[in-house]
């Protein structure tokens, strides 16, 4: 799936016209942190990763991300395309892993 599809096909399930970057920042956060938590438990608790949990979560977080780029009418694809272009520039000597 394209960026820019996954972007708009997203915001079919935003709901609410107030305070939505608001809505979208908290939810972000929200959701980050429970990304964080897993990576805890494995990591300091020695719990067992789940990965289709971590996933669900990872998710929820593209879901925000998608709808700040989207409240900001700045396309997923862009945001997604500079960001390589910085790690590109930033480590030029790295080989391509793919």
């Amino acid at each position: 799936m394209e960026f820019n599809d996954y972007q708009k096909a997203a915001n079919r399930t935003l709901f609410g016209s107030e305070q939505v970057l608001t809505n979208c920042a908290l939810g972000l956060s929200s959701e980050t942190g429970q990304v964080v938590d897993l990576v805890k438990q494995y990591t300091f608790q020695g719990e067992k990763l789940d990965k289709q949990k971590l996933s669900k979560e990872m998710g929820d977080v593209l879901w925000y991300l998608s709808q700040v780029a989207e409240w900001a009418d700045i396309p997923f694809e862009d945001v997604a395309s500079d960001n390589i272009d910085r790690l590109n520039k930033r480590y030029p000597n790295l080989p391509n892993n793919h």
